[in-house]
């Protein structure tokens, strides 16, 4: 027994809209058609498909245990489809990107906006969240690709790593910017805002400290480098974060400074390994590697 693609699509299509005169509507065929593609199926399963009740084509229950692979094959069909059409033509699709919150709101517009420009029909997702979130969605094959850190490598996702150098921000007018460059010891006393004291950038800052025999004094952890930015904007402490996120204030009430020793933010570009990749995917993410260009600290690692 051979089943069309077409029989199956008409299945869903009147299961959906209830009527056949919908149907052929939806899948662009005349009434007739449909009622042929439907009586064939239904001779071929050897069941009936629909009954009505109260003017309304309903499946029977038949059709109803078959429904749900049914729909899933097709969806999988229609995504085949769009990964032929993106091969064919890079200039539409539909892109899901997952990022940490701050590049949601920083660099990621601008990188966006240069990637959709020549892109009239590609449409973008993006998702905001923590690390762990980002992850849960790639290694579920929920989002195209991702842009996140303290990644430490997993067998169901492709990574690159890119170590983006850090500095040291301070509000406008602060003492220590006649200095050329700050080390921990030069921070020493002041009010520190910090990223969270479970992540391994904060780990690195405070043994960077320790090093030099003096405590870091924290005033303010957040998680996100542009919240820092932000509260050091305000004249509330210093801060010692990536160089990409200071990138973006140095014209809203900060300036920074090189930071040594090197620690550096470590940006992974993640995407499923077992997921065929689009060319659009590949397009972004190689788009989004070229915007951190200048902002480097070390050769890229993959995974």
């Amino acid at each position: 027994m051979r089943l069309s693609m077409r029989q199956l699509e008409a299945l869903s299509s009147v299961a959906e809209q209830g009527s056949m005169t919908r149907a052929a509507a939806d899948l662009g065929i005349s009434q007739p058609a449909v009622s042929r593609l439907l009586a064939d199926l239904s001779t071929q399963l050897g069941f009936e498909l629909f009954e009505r009740r109260d003017g309304r084509l309903v499946p029977t229950q038949e059709a109803r245990f078959l429904l749900p692979d049914i729909n899933r094959l097709i969806e999988r069909l229609d995504h085949l489809g769009e990964v032929s059409r993106n091969l064919t033509d890079r200039k539409a699709g539909h892109l899901r990107v997952a990022c940490l919150p701050g590049f949601a709101t920083s660099h990621l517009p601008a990188v966006l906006a240069d990637f959709l420009a020549n892109r009239p029909g590609v449409t973008v997702t993006v998702e905001p969240d923590r690390p762990e979130r980002i992850m849960e969605w790639i290694i579920g094959e929920q989002y195209d690709c991702g842009i996140t850190d303290g990644f430490e490598g997993h067998p169901a996702v492709h990574s690159e790593i890119v170590e983006i150098r850090s500095v040291c921000i301070l509000p406008r007018g602060h003492p220590l910017t006649n200095r050329a460059v700050l080390r921990p010891r030069d921070l020493y006393g002041q009010k520190i805002i910090h990223t969270r004291r479970d992540s391994p950038f904060f780990r690195e800052l405070n043994d960077a400290f320790a090093q030099e025999g003096v405590s870091l004094k924290s005033r303010i952890e957040t998680r996100q480098f542009t919240a820092a930015c932000e509260l050091v904007a305000l004249g509330l402490g210093v801060a010692v974060i990536s160089q990409l996120d200071a990138a973006g204030y140095v014209d809203r009430g900060i300036v920074w400074r090189p930071f040594v020793p090197s620690i550096p933010h470590r940006l992974a570009l993640v995407r499923p390994i077992h997921k065929h990749p689009s060319m659009i995917t590949l397009e972004f993410m190689e788009i989004f590697r070229a915007s951190l260009t200048g902002f480097e600290g070390n050769d890229r690692k993959r995974f």
